[in-house]
């Protein structure tokens, strides 16, 4: 168990962020244990795929990035998780950081002399070949749990969010406690401002990094169905609320724009509009806007109409 104080100046600045630099290292700790990680078999498979047809004659050397991010409980060094430095970064924003690491940093924190601009260079190449093929789904997936977590914490208050983030963390009297196994860390009395980065590759578990800005990774809602291959919808929804709007729900598995949709299922994005519009006056689908995008997101009405019709 980790305890973390935050005060109240820490609590009002608490903030989300989207990283595809934590996707990138916690994809690398899921690769070293994929059993430990079964619902992200199916992205295993591609990869791994990737690395007989030429990874490494790429420059890319995988088993070596993967060896700096052992399988838990292994440490992973903190210099390659960087606070974000906004809410939705792009990748070569945080690979600037971690290039600029002080050598005695990467050092201690590896017992090597590991060039971090080398290292954030096949950290993007990596990234390019394992992550950016699924990053869209990733990315829609990861805004719609900052979005309804903005929510929860406007209806709950910080209580409400942090209590519910995951099994393994709570918080109460100004303490947040993270059980994590073997975890040798002490605890923070004072830890300063708070991150939280949902992740899909961190599932099932929780990874916290301490430094100038305490983060914590956790997995989003909506995980377990990222890797899903959705069929044309089930035939006893399909007969209830016609068979294109049943397939939209279906693919809602996991929070899609418009033009997503468009692309899973074959309709034309104006004819996907007209069925969202639908759905939303009976109450299954609610949308939130995303920078430029309109994500839709299935209700509580819609996860229960779909159990029922399972």
């Amino acid at each position: 168990m980790v305890s973390i104080g935050l005060s109240a100046a820490a609590i009002a600045r608490i903030r989300f962020a989207v990283s595809p630099l934590w996707e990138t290292i916690a994809s690398l700790r899921v690769l070293r244990d994929p059993g430990a990680h079964a619902i992200h078999l199916p992205w295993v498979s591609r990869v791994r795929g990737l690395d007989a047809r030429g990874l490494d004659a790429r420059g890319l050397d995988l088993p070596g990035l993967a060896g700096l991010v052992p399988p838990a409980p292994g440490y992973i060094p903190d210099f390659l998780t960087p606070t974000p430095p906004g809410p939705f970064p792009e990748l070569d924003d945080e690979l600037a950081v971690l290039a600029a690491t002080p050598a005695g940093v990467v050092r201690a924190q590896t017992g090597s002399d590991l060039d971090p601009a080398v290292l954030a260079g096949r950290l993007r190449e990596y990234f390019a070949a394992a992550i950016a093929p699924d990053w869209a789904r990733i990315r829609v997936l990861l805004e719609a749990e900052v979005y309804a977590r903005a929510r929860s914490l406007a209806a709950d208050g910080v209580g409400g969010l942090l209590n519910d983030l995951h099994a393994n963390v709570s918080f109460a009297d100004g303490t947040l406690s993270v059980l994590q196994r073997w975890c040798t860390a002490g605890d923070v009395r004072d830890g300063g401002d708070l991150v939280l980065v949902p992740s899909v590759f961190v599932w099932p578990s929780v990874l916290t990094v301490f430094g100038e800005r305490a983060q914590l990774a956790y997995p989003p809602r909506g995980v377990g169905a990222l890797w899903e291959s959705r069929g044309g919808g089930r035939s006893a929804l399909g007969a209830l609320v016609g068979r294109a709007r049943a397939r939209l729900l279906v693919e809602l598995a996991v929070p899609a724009s418009t033009s997503d949709l468009a692309g899973r299922t074959g309709l034309t994005p104006g004819g996907v509009s007209q069925h969202l519009a639908v759905l939303r006056a009976a109450g299954l689908v609610r949308a939130h806007r995303a920078g430029r995008a309109v994500i839709n997101v299935r209700t509580e009405a819609a996860e229960v109409l779909i159990e029922a019709q399972g």
